[in-house]
């Protein structure tokens, strides 16, 4: 069993990465759902299209579905260190592409928010959801069934 201090530090741990998958998660599951269901994807297309996006039409879909998506997925913890890069990729593209001209604050238009939330899911790919997760869950199951079908092996041979 592990010292008290050690188990007190995993216990923080998997608390601080659930809240910030919470935050995170919630921050891009409503701006995927503001471009989807607010502005439509011809909104998000046209808006793009505005803002110089290359390829808006493609584009636009892409990253609305993305954060939509991503953003329910990583409130789960499940498919963690796919979902935070891609979601990550989708703040460095649009830091890159419509944010960092303008400067850091988010009031100008600056990269500030992308930044912040391109970093967050950038970290939660890296350490992953932590153990109060669909990721774990999963994670736990297949080990159990592994030990399980290894003793049954042992003791048939």
């Amino acid at each position: 069993m592990a010292p008290a201090s050690k188990r007190g530090s995993t216990v923080s741990r998997d608390l601080a990465l659930l809240i910030g998958r919470l935050a995170l998660g919630a921050v891009f599951l409503a701006h995927g759902y503001q471009k989807v269901v607010d502005f439509g994807i011809a909104g998000v297309t046209q808006s793009f299209e505005g803002m110089g996006v290359p390829m808006a039409q493609i584009a636009a879909p892409v990253v609305s579905y993305v954060e939509l998506v991503g953003g329910a997925l990583l409130i789960l913890g499940a498919f963690t260190p796919v979902v935070g890069l891609a979601l990550a990729i989708d703040m460095l593209v649009a830091a890159l592409l419509v944010h960092v001209p303008q400067g850091v604050f988010v009031d100008q238009g600056g990269w500030e928010l992308v930044g912040a939330l391109g970093a967050g899911a950038l970290i939660l790919a890296a350490v992953g959801p932590g153990r109060l997760s669909a990721d774990a869950l999963v994670l736990r199951r297949g080990r159990g069934r592994r030990s399980r079908s290894s003793a049954a092996s042992t003791a048939a041979a």
